[in-house]
């Protein structure tokens, strides 16, 4: 097996949103906002390599929304997905598997695009798409809290082309272990990776960054923020007891990192890059 980080670009969101009810006082000096309280945040997703398997783990973006649609975001820096695949020496049309731990615009909006003819079609042409039917079934039918962020032009193209299956065990195959959590969504699923004697556990939003570590730093975004808290002791603890390293999707800079016990909780050991594993 082999993994690969792929950035599928960078964007901005508001400090505020990102770190819910933390003042700034305490979550700026740790991750840095510009003059209008923006932080800028990576799509940092996972290429894993398993025999004649090439699995892509979430999306990013996308570039199909119009100029107003990116307004809000502030897209920054040359990263795209097609660039970070073909600098690891992928391209599109080799990916079988596209494993989509949410459909949060920002996580799957990559995995359609437009056709010559403007229509919508899937951006994986050869690839089958791994949802599950929890929360397929929230995201098609969405509550007022997370409409804007549940988008139909990238969601049911991937049902529509037959090529959409969800995922109804623990695992994809072996060493791509799954565990689901449903405090930022329902039914979020967080891919757990056998890679060289390591557990790898992409974070998806359950931890955007490493500075989301202490229990209470969730995100305004989370539908059920107590739920996540509960969720975070639980998955932090069997990543401190099992060794797991940590791989963060949206960081801007900071790709995986150990956990340790302090007298104040669970806290961050080591940064490194995914490469140096």
């Amino acid at each position: 097996m082999q993994v690969f980080s792929v950035n599928a670009g960078h964007f901005k969101l508001d400090g505020g949103a990102m770190f819910g009810v933390v003042p700034k006082s305490l979550w700026s000096p740790r991750y840095a906002a510009d003059d209008n309280n923006m932080c800028s945040w990576a799509m940092r997703c996972m290429l894993v390599q398993r025999d004649n398997r090439l699995v892509l783990i979430d999306t990013g973006m996308g570039n199909k929304q119009d100029d107003k649609f990116f307004s809000y975001y502030y897209m920054h820096g040359d990263d795209t997905l097609d660039k970070s695949l073909a600098a690891a020496g992928f391209h599109r049309d080799d990916i079988t598997d596209v494993f989509l731990t949410h459909l949060h615009f920002d996580h799957c909006g990559g995995a359609v695009e437009y056709d010559q003819q403007d229509k919508l079609i899937p951006a994986f042409r050869n690839a089958t798409f791994w949802s599950n039917k929890e929360h397929w079934d929230w995201a098609v039918n969405p509550n007022p809290r997370e409409r804007a962020s549940f988008l139909k032009e990238n969601i049911l193209p991937m049902q529509e082309s037959g090529q959409l299956r969800f995922l109804d065990s623990d695992e994809l195959f072996p060493g791509f272990a799954v565990e689901k959590v449903s405090g930022h969504t329902e039914s979020m699923m967080l891919p757990v990776i056998e890679y060289k004697g390591h557990k790898i556990m992409y974070m998806a939003d359950l931890l955007p960054s490493p500075v989301h570590v202490p229990t209470a730093w969730v995100m305004a975004y989370d539908t059920r923020p107590l739920l996540t808290m509960q969720e975070k002791q639980v998955v932090l603890n069997r990543c401190v007891d099992e060794n797991r390293i940590l791989f963060f999707e949206h960081d801007k800079s900071i790709e995986c990192a150990t956990l340790i016990r302090t007298e104040k909780g669970i806290r961050v050991g080591e940064t490194f890059p995914l490469s140096s594993i």
